[in-house]
């Protein structure tokens, strides 16, 4: 018999469920989303959780064996207590997803769905290690670039959740003039910036599209949040002695070579040569990452 996860992932502008199996592939009909936003609430994302968690389920197959439930969530997270207190969801300060989850798991199946919660960050981080880029690493640190900036340890094969659930969160080190990394690098963040500089677009796409037609205020938007990432990644690969790190989300996308500058900055800012041989990948796991990894909070 296939064992089974529910995968919960919340970001700040999404959430979304879906089944994973023990080999780490999401099944076919059961993944769906619902909004999030900065106006969330603990009744909105209830009634999110209740909606995907539902929709998930509704595709589990009949001989099959759910073995629990894994939530993933924008963070800072509370492990212990099963809430999530995101930068990004002010008004969802102190909502108790764990319980969410486990509870509209439990009552449509009719039995108790035990549920682990872990921070986005870190469940990326265990997916990757587990079915995407930086397999057989020693120690990698996988991080997402998108509406936010987080991130997570795997050492050993094992994912390093820290005291509070929250180690890896790369978004909130700080950088220039006292802001925080996701504060320079995220998606809104670099379209807020080209907007100073007299850039009419509004969106991390439209920059995208400017920057790829020559519009050098969009390019130097993801020049900009290419370098303060590779040089946040350069202090993590100083501190822990990484040897690989794996970059996904949206805006991560936002040109061709985002990666390889993200790989030069880190290279030139490193302080050791240790630390200057740690090698920048993409995720390899796409925008799959987030629901494997939480699978994995369980699973694995």
């Amino acid at each position: 018999m296939t064992r089974y996860a529910l995968a919960v992932d919340v970001g700040g502008t999404k959430m979304e469920a879906a089944l994973v199996s023990e080999h780490g592939v999401l099944v076919e009909g059961s993944r769906s989303r619902q909004a999030t936003g900065r106006e969330a609430t603990f009744e909105s994302l209830d009634r999110g959780v209740a909606a995907v968690v539902a929709h998930a389920l509704s595709a589990l197959p009949t001989d099959a064996e759910l073995v629990g439930a894994g939530a993933g969530s924008a963070g800072p997270i509370e492990r212990a207590a099963g809430a999530i207190v995101p930068v990004n969801m002010p008004l969802a300060r102190g909502f108790g997803l764990a319980e969410s989850v486990r509870a509209s798991a439990s009552a449509a199946l009719g039995r108790e769905v035990p549920t682990v919660l872990g921070h986005d960050g870190g469940a990326l981080a265990l997916a990757e290690s587990w079915r995407g880029a930086t397999q057989g690493a020693g120690a990698s640190l996988s991080i997402v670039v998108s509406t936010g900036v987080g991130g997570g340890f795997v050492v050993g094969g094992a994912y390093i959740p820290g005291a509070t659930g929250n180690a890896g969160h790369l978004g909130q080190v700080r950088r220039e003039g006292g802001l925080t990394l996701e504060e320079i690098a995220s998606g809104p963040a670099s379209a807020a910036w080209a907007q100073q500089q007299g850039w009419t677009g509004a969106t991390g796409e439209d920059l995208a599209r400017d920057a790829a037609a020559g519009v050098e205020i969009a390019r130097a938007a993801i020049v900009r949040s290419a370098t303060a990432v590779g040089e946040a990644l350069a202090d993590a690969a100083t501190l822990v002695d990484l040897d690989m790190v794996a970059i996904g989300g949206g805006f991560s996308r936002v040109s061709d070579d985002y990666i390889d500058l993200v790989q030069a900055a880190l290279t030139t800012s490193a302080a050791h040569e240790y630390s200057r041989r740690t090698r920048v990948v993409r995720s390899g796991l796409g925008d799959e990452g987030p629901l494997i990894g939480a699978a994995a909070l369980v699973l694995r």
